[in-house]
């Protein structure tokens, strides 16, 4: 479902007189469907710069990925969004909304934009929202006014409401409580079991053993540099 295959990727330091500083090479890896994998590696070693390329807000300079049908590396906007629309889902570490919109109306966007009937897109995410412990009365206000952890459950609703083929988690469970970690947890397990295919950050060690079937350590895709 997902494949990266030989990617490489250069950052241009504009202030640094134009220094192209190669950060990946050789980054290969698969995920099936109803796989879970975890990219590992010290902080800097690249999992955000890898996962960004995937989700395509990074250009890929070398090699390719691929998600379902779609060439990622290459790809047009329209064929980006039209991905991000239908088959692969994000759930990131921050919470980027319009301000002043409900949070209702931004978990059940995504099915909103799919074509779905406005009551049940609504429905779903009042599902989520109670699932995940957002009480009533802050749906119709917006969420960046809200805690860390309700941000951030607001994001996961947002990420789940939607059944993704394929998913990209940024550290899913940072800021939550026990019992909300274990609600994002059970939700990983049933989009798992689905067929979802998954690859996540996840420096919650316990959660990582539980739901991830391969670790990849980002660090063998880091070039060697002269000394």
């Amino acid at each position: 479902m997902i494949e990266v295959n030989n990617v490489a990727k250069d950052f241009t330091l504009h202030n640094q007189g134009g220094t192209v500083l190669r950060v990946m090479e050789r980054a290969s890896l698969t995920v099936a469907p109803g796989e879970c994998i975890a990219l590992t590696g010290a902080s800097g070693a690249g999992k955000s710069t890898l996962m960004r390329m995937i989700w395509g807000n990074y250009r890929t300079d070398e090699g390719m990925i691929r998600v379902g049908d779609t060439e990622v590396s290459g790809a047009e906007p329209r064929r980006i969004i039209a991905l991000r629309r239908a088959t692969l889902g994000y759930v990131s570490q921050f919470l980027r909304v319009v301000p002043r919109v409900p949070t209702l109306r931004i978990v059940a966007e995504p099915l909103l934009n799919l074509g779905v009937p406005e009551d049940e897109a609504e429905a779903r995410a009042t599902e989520l929202l109670t699932r995940l412990k957002i009480g009533e009365s802050l749906w119709g206000l917006s969420p960046t006014t809200f805690s860390g952890g309700e941000q951030q459950r607001v994001n996961i609703a947002r990420g789940f409401i939607h059944s993704y083929p394929a998913l990209l988690l940024d550290e899913p469970t940072a800021s939550l409580d026990a019992a909300n970690r274990e609600t994002v947890l059970g939700l990983i397990e049933e989009a798992k079991d689905r067929g979802a295919a998954i690859i996540g950050i996840f420096h919650d060690e316990a959660a990582r053993d539980r739901l991830c079937d391969r670790l990849i350590d980002v660090t063998a895709f880091t070039p060697v540099r002269a000394a």
